[in-house]
């Protein structure tokens, strides 16, 4: 297989979001997005004893025109929104939901997430939505580790969540053509993922350290983007590590983002936050699961 070149290094810098400390890669000065994703945020946070997970995480918020995706790696998340969906999905699984023309949805940490160790650790990222599909009907798909199809090689796993790896096909219906999946390799493994050579190429460390053939080694806490131009990579752990990867074809469209919202036009953008405040997106009062 011939192996991509790295693009560019992304250092996950500490950053603040709504009072919480988050690493996230990109967007940064040096990289708004890597088409068609748009954002991602790695979060570890302990819940105290004495917590109302009912209190904690994520409150009721509106997006319109992308998909924000929730990879739980410990704890749990449970989620609501407008249209009446609701599911707890724990660690090794997935959330995935299609904001299309508007919700409002909250992401809690369960009820029992002081008997699980307390420790919520999770990945959001945002992938973008072209414009025929910005203003679809919501949709939301709640994807368990049990359901999480998992293939295994000499000391490392990989979970397929969308796209086709190895002839094993994701679960999760993305809208736009993506390869997204979730590395667990041992020390001394190595991986090899065949991408599509139309698919813009990022993956990120989350802890670990790997060598990545015909670069070198690459610490966690990192992300890397590939050049274009070669069939896939190759991954040696030099250390235990975790790794999510995303691919997926560019829509190469503009871009607006006004908070949560991601539209086509600066317009777009202003009558979205304008329906939301007339309530166009729905109300969430959130109750138990």
């Amino acid at each position: 297989m011939k192996n991509r070149t790295v693009a560019r290094l992304l250092y996950a810098e500490e950053v603040e979001l709504n009072g919480a400390p988050v690493r996230q890669p990109f967007p940064t000065e040096k990289v708004d997005q890597i088409d068609p994703f748009l954002m991602l945020h790695h979060h570890v946070t302990t819940i105290s004893p004495d917590a109302d997970p009912r209190r904690e995480g994520i409150g009721p918020h509106p997006h319109r025109g992308f998909s924000p995706v929730t990879f739980i790696y410990k704890g749990g998340v449970h989620y609501r929104d407008s249209r009446g969906n609701k599911s707890v999905v724990y660690e090794g699984g997935t959330q995935w939901m299609d904001a299309g023309m508007g919700i409002t949805h909250s992401e809690r940490p369960p009820h029992d997430i002081q008997e699980r160790g307390g420790v919520q650790e999770i990945i959001q990222i945002w992938v973008n939505l072209p414009r025929r599909h910005k203003m679809i009907q919501p949709r939301y798909q709640a994807l368990h580790a049990t359901d999480t199809p998992v293939v295994k090689g000499d000391g490392y796993e990989v979970q397929v969540i969308t796209g086709e790896y190895d002839g094993v096909k994701g679960p999760v219906n993305s809208l736009i053509p993506t390869l997204i999946l979730r590395l667990t390799l041992q020390a001394g493994a190595t991986c090899q993922v065949p991408v599509p050579a139309n698919y813009n190429t990022v993956f990120y460390l989350l802890d670990g350290q790997i060598s990545l053939q015909g670069f070198g080694l690459i610490d966690g806490k990192h992300a890397v983007e590939l050049n274009t131009g070669g069939e896939g990579c190759t991954i040696t752990a030099k250390q235990d590590t975790r790794i999510l990867l995303l691919a997926g074809e560019p829509i190469n469209e503009e871009v607006t983002m006004y908070g949560p919202f991601v539209m086509n036009t600066q317009i777009e953008a202003m009558q979205a936050m304008r329906d939301y405040q007339m309530g166009k997106m729905g109300i969430l009062i959130e109750d138990e699961l």
